[in-house]
């Protein structure tokens, strides 16, 4: 059965660009999770203004992937302790975050974190909220690593095809 969840982990395009590569990923696209302003642009998210986070939509086949390897594999990405900054990303549109409109995801995901916040000397900052709204990204954002190999990007993409 194919399930969605959004994941934010800084900038988009590794994100994308990292899950687009597992075994079980059927469909991603970037775009602004939870804005206050409908269909931002880009500068309107960098601007903080919208309140949005650059996310992914993933699309998984839960027979092939678990929605517990998704959330390993994201958490083997990020720095689930940084506060509104991955990489050399800073700002709000970059904090860390899991998203889905299903409530029993997200108890699952609130109860993964608890679960691993002891492998971490810090508090984990990862927001897990509701989807209130997902807007893609502007057509350069979409797959910007595929049509960009040496683009900008803060996720180490070789840990896609390691063994958890």
């Amino acid at each position: 059965m194919i399930k969605t969840i959004y994941l934010a982990g800084g900038c988009f395009w590794g994100v994308q660009g990292f899950f687009d590569l597992l075994f079980g990923v059927e469909h991603t696209s970037v775009g602004y999770a939870n804005s206050k302003i409908p269909n931002p642009s880009y500068e309107l998210v960098c601007s903080s203004v919208s309140g949005a986070v650059e996310a992914i939509e993933l699309q998984y086949d839960e027979d092939k992937i678990s929605l517990e390897e998704v959330l390993e594999r994201f958490f083997s990405i990020i720095d689930p302790t940084a506060w509104n900054k991955q990489g050399n990303d800073v700002g709000t549109q970059y904090r860390s975050g899991i998203y889905a409109n299903d409530p029993k995801t997200l108890e699952f995901v609130k109860a993964f974190i608890q679960k691993i916040q002891e492998r971490y000397h810090k508090s984990i900052q990862t927001e897990v909220k509701e989807l209130e709204n997902y807007y893609l990204a502007e057509e350069y954002h979409q797959k910007y690593l595929q049509k960009n190999p040496q683009g900008y990007c803060h996720i180490d993409l070789s840990k896609a095809s390691k063994p958890l």
